[in-house]
């Protein structure tokens, strides 16, 4: 059983899954934030690879994406700071990117590598379903990895269903079409994630952009598995911080 199957059969709801910037605050903070992360109460991280022009993400991220290119980390850099990291992290990992950068790479190599390290899952946003069925999807399944798509409140029932079905790990429920850490009313959210409830998916699903805080994360949880948050974790982190204390303290304003 994979580990983020492991994860949701244990943990039914509450999941939460808190997103870092490989290579953010410094180049070689990675692990250390991924240490607290899980000492701290993140049940799955998202670890994100940094990319120049990052669609999806708002401007906290972009700017921590930025900062990490500048500090020099690349995709090379980051698998050999992942070369041990299951010695001592135990949670669930997903590294988050754009398609382009694993292009680059070479995608059979970096899904082999990332299989090779203990990574657990993809979420590559800019990937449509039919290049996944076509080309990528029996390179990641070759290689163990889970894929998460991502739906949104303008996706149909049916196009919803069809994601569903190719994603495997779990479900990620955009909160709305914005970009992520933009702030929003709860209240509309709240009857797409009910319509998602009531549809009775395949996958857990897990809510990302807009989840902030206590109150954001117990919404989410009301009807779903739980939440990602991105953005609010890293702007805790920016300037000079004590990274497990900053984490420690965010973290247990959230959960409770």
């Amino acid at each position: 059983m994979s580990r983020i199957k492991e994860l949701f059969e244990r943990k039914k709801a509450r999941v939460l899954n808190v997103y870092c910037t490989a290579g953010y605050p410094h180049l070689n903070s990675t692990l250390e934030v991924l240490q607290a992360l899980q000492t701290n109460g993140a049940d799955l991280i998202e670890l994100g690879m940094p990319y120049s022009d990052p669609l999806a993400d708002g401007p906290v991220i972009q700017a921590s994406s930025a900062q990490a290119l500048a500090n020099g980390m690349t995709i090379s850099k980051l698998f050999d700071q992942l070369k041990d990291f299951r010695k001592e992290i135990s949670a669930p990992v997903v590294l988050m990117g754009y398609l382009n950068p694993l292009l680059q790479y070479g995608f059979e190599h970096f899904c082999a590598k990332a299989g090779e390290v203990g990574i657990d899952g993809l979420i590559i946003p800019d990937v449509p379903m039919y290049e996944f069925e076509k080309e990528y999807k029996a390179v990641i399944n070759k290689h163990g990895l889970d894929f998460i798509f991502l739906v949104t409140p303008e996706t149909s029932e049916e196009r919803i269903k069809q994601l569903d079905a190719f994603s495997s790990g779990f479900l990620y429920a955009v909160s709305s079409s914005s970009i992520t850490g933009s702030d929003k009313n709860f209240s509309p959210v709240e009857v797409y994630l009910e319509r998602l409830k009531n549809m009775r998916l395949n996958n857990p699903i897990l809510v990302g952009f807009g989840i902030k805080d206590k109150h954001t994360f117990d919404i989410a949880c009301k009807y779903t598995n739980g939440a990602i948050i991105g953005s609010a974790y890293i702007k805790e982190l920016e300037g000079p911080t004590d990274i497990n204390t900053t984490t420690k303290e965010f973290l247990q304003k959230v959960l409770g």
